[in-house]
């Protein structure tokens, strides 16, 4: 089988040794990757958002499957050009990408589904959403309702910040979104869709905000771990039945079957699950962890959704082992990264047993150097016995990289670890006994 990943960061660099791994694939292409996975595989350069090339690529290089990565593409409608090409594709419609494309087209079937939400006004001034800020209070949760990379949200006491924020989203687009704020440790879930079957990987939390402890504003995400030594026993089990499942169905009601991964968001609430929001792709970070134990050879389980076949393809096999995943950040990182810094300590950090070191945002210098590149340049990936093991393999192999003014979160997994994630008494069983992280 031979494997046509799109998109350029550390999420494409573990799908792609992800896909590596499975005895079936004979070659993974990245387009347009990046310098760490050129050490892997071949790298061809892509427009990722033109369906035209990306169909044009695929039928040069003959591909059996195309997985695309990022969210941008999939809005774009290239899976769409790629499938009316005869092509297996791994990501849904342009349509069906809307669930991730807009925050209040997700509400819509989030109701219609019946699947348990935040309540949200999709606003359209600032005088309707400062009335909406008024009526959930603080915390304030503003979501720009379209694309933001992860980082069209803002979580704030401060009234004024929220609608200022608001106020920024409304310059853009016709609508805001507005929720009431949600409490409980969060959960990523991922499942894989073929339009009909909805089959959960294993869950993974991740960590948002830039600084220990959960301060500072918003990112991509800083790291993540799996499994969740935390969640109460048949949360995954619940989580499809209540939320992925009739979500795939809804879509296949409208007549834009989910066929990709569908990332639920969740929040662990003192009244039951509740999802924060969709995605449309495997999320980064928690995909670097999540992947890095996974037994399931990764592109027979893709094709096996691409086709509609996973009704047929069985649970998944997962390894005994945690992962951990910190993300190191440029300077500056997330108002103003900064790029160019030369990258030191690499392959002695990829050369400790159980580490990757997965590429993001990192460029080739005209000197032969890799430097920063982007906003999160690298994602250290570490497995372990337990979670204390992974996260000590991971730090260690943290301390070795170093650029100036690089900045990572200490704190990746540490409550986890330490049996100290709280699980409130009205969702789905009891927790531990001090705050999630």
């Amino acid at each position: 089988m031979k494997v046509l990943v799109i998109g350029p960061g550390a999420r494409e660099h573990a799908l792609a040794a992800a896909l590596s791994r499975d005895p079936q694939v004979d070659a993974v292409i990245a387009a347009p990757g990046n310098p760490g996975i050129g050490l892997l595989c071949e790298t061809r350069p892509l427009d990722a958002t033109d369906p035209h090339a990306a169909v044009a690529l695929a039928e040069e290089l003959d591909v059996d499957l195309v997985v695309v990565g990022p969210e941008a593409p999939l809005v774009a409608g290239v899976t769409d050009a790629l499938r009316a090409a005869s092509f297996a594709v791994f990501g849904p419609g342009q349509e069906a990408a809307a669930l991730e494309g807009s925050k209040a087209y997700a509400k819509d079937v989030m109701e219609a589904a019946g699947v348990p939400t935040a309540a949200a006004v999709a606003a359209t001034t600032v005088d309707e959403a400062a009335a909406a800020l008024d009526r959930f209070g603080a915390p304030h949760v503003v979501k720009a309702d379209g694309l933001a990379a992860g980082k069209g949200v803002v979580v704030t006491e401060d009234r004024a910040a929220a609608l200022a924020h608001a106020e920024s989203c409304l310059s853009v687009s016709d609508r805001v979104v507005i929720e009431d704020h949600l409490t409980g440790p969060e959960v990523s879930l991922f499942v894989l869709c073929d339009g009909t079957t909805a089959v959960p990987l294993e869950p993974a939390q991740d960590f948002k905000r830039i600084h220990d402890g959960d301060a500072g504003p918003n990112t991509g995400g800083m790291g993540a771990y799996s499994p969740l030594p935390w969640a109460p026993p048949g949360m995954v089990e619940e989580i499809v039945a209540r939320v992925a499942q009739p979500v795939v169905d809804e879509m296949a009601r409208r007549g834009a079957p989910f066929v990709g991964l569908l990332y639920c968001g969740l929040a662990l609430t003192p009244k039951g699950l509740q999802v924060i929001e969709f995605n449309v792709r495997f999320g980064d970070p928690e995909t670097q962890s999540v992947l890095a134990r996974l037994e399931t050879p990764l592109a027979q389980a893709l094709l096996a959704a691409a086709e509609g076949r996973l009704a047929e393809f069985g649970p998944l096999s997962w390894s005994r082992e945690a992962a951990v995943t910190v993300v190191l950040a440029a300077a500056g990182y997330p108002e103003a990264p900064r790029t160019g810094d030369p990258i030191a300590g690499l392959e002695e950090a990829a050369a400790l047993p159980g580490v990757m070191v997965l590429h993001a945002g990192t460029a080739t210098s005209p000197a032969g150097e890799v430097v920063t590149a982007g906003g999160r340049v690298l994602s250290v990936v570490a497995t372990g016995e337990d979670l204390t093991a992974a996260r000590e393999r991971a730090y260690e192999a943290v301390g070795l990289i170093s650029w100036d003014g690089e900045q990572h979160r200490t704190d990746i997994a540490r409550a986890a670890a330490a049996g100290g994630v709280a699980v409130p008494a009205g969702s789905s069983a009891p927790g531990g006994d001090s705050d999630p992280t």
